[in-house]
């Protein structure tokens, strides 16, 4: 099912998107994380849109968004089956089996622009070939295989689904990457697994645990306490988010980490007022 706040593909910070060219990128839109459309007012876009109407449908009609400008709290989050582990072991284990069926890996989360816009802001900021980078939920491992193209060798990638981390296992193997740590490891779990990285990089988990129905507001602490964890300091995070907003993120992150800057993404125009259906920051973790 197509995403509605999520269907655009990501270009450069001229790009302006208005009512009647948005449907002409939706094929580089990720199916699955239908977090996309969960904070909606932050993005508005035309309501009439029969694919506007079938986001909303999906989670209760209508009545479950709202359109009311750019500044709604965290509160506006509705509880959803895509912010549990159940959903995406299934979602994966359909990925994993497709992909060894066919060689299909998968959908690439917010498009392949999203990342060359971290990649290029790794080379702009000048991030060492061998700084340790971890993925952050890292599905089918696609982000990990262009920064390995790129030269970065010292690469982990975790998530909780068993058959997300086979997956990614699968696309590195298929690319002749032995060299990827690939672990099934539950970000908020507190282990003290990971540690020490120079970079962490959320293009979308974050969205999906802001989503879990149970312990909303407790689950997103403690990812911000485990972000802080696996972060030497001075080192960055990167994230990729459709469902908050830069103001909503330099909130969330306000303790402990320091707002470097805000990547450029494509802009939609509508009803005289512009906004983004993606939010891309860099943080750099204090002491």
């Amino acid at each position: 099912m197509p995403l509605f706040h999520c269907m655009l593909e990501e270009g450069g910070p001229e790009e302006h998107l208005s009512p009647g060219n948005v449907s002409v990128t939706t094929e580089s839109c990720d199916p699955r994380p239908l977090i996309c459309i969960k904070n909606p007012h932050v993005r508005p876009l035309p309501h009439h849109s029969s694919m506007a109407d079938e986001s909303e449908n999906t989670h209760g009609g209508p009545n479950s968004t709202k359109r009311d400008g750019p500044k709604g709290g965290e509160d506006d989050f509705v509880p959803s089956k895509l912010g549990t582990k159940q959903y995406w072991d299934e979602a994966y284990q359909t990925e994993l089996e497709t992909f060894r069926d066919i060689g299909d890996v998968g959908e690439i989360w917010f498009g392949e622009q999203s990342m060359g816009r971290v990649i290029r802001w790794m080379e702009k900021a000048e991030i060492p070939k061998n700084a340790s980078i971890l993925d952050i939920g890292t599905g089918n491992g696609v982000l990990l295989v262009e920064l390995a193209k790129e030269g970065y060798t010292n690469l982990t990638g975790i998530d909780y689904s068993a058959a997300s981390v086979a997956l990614a296992k699968d696309v590195l193997q298929a690319e002749d990457l032995n060299n990827i740590s690939v672990k099934e490891v539950d970000f908020l779990s507190g282990s003290g697994e990971l540690k020490d990285f120079d970079v962490c990089v959320d293009k979308g988990t974050f969205d999906a645990i802001s989503l879990n129905p149970e312990n909303t507001n407790e689950v997103r602490i403690r990812y911000v306490q485990a972000l802080g964890d696996a972060l030497k300091e001075g080192g960055y995070f990167v994230i990729t988010s459709c469902n908050w907003t830069k103001e909503q993120l330099l909130q969330r992150f306000s303790s402990g980490f320091e707002f470097v800057q805000q990547l450029p993404t494509p802009s939609i125009q509508f009803g005289g007022k512009t906004g983004n259906n993606v939010t891309a920051l860099i943080f750099k973790r204090l002491h």
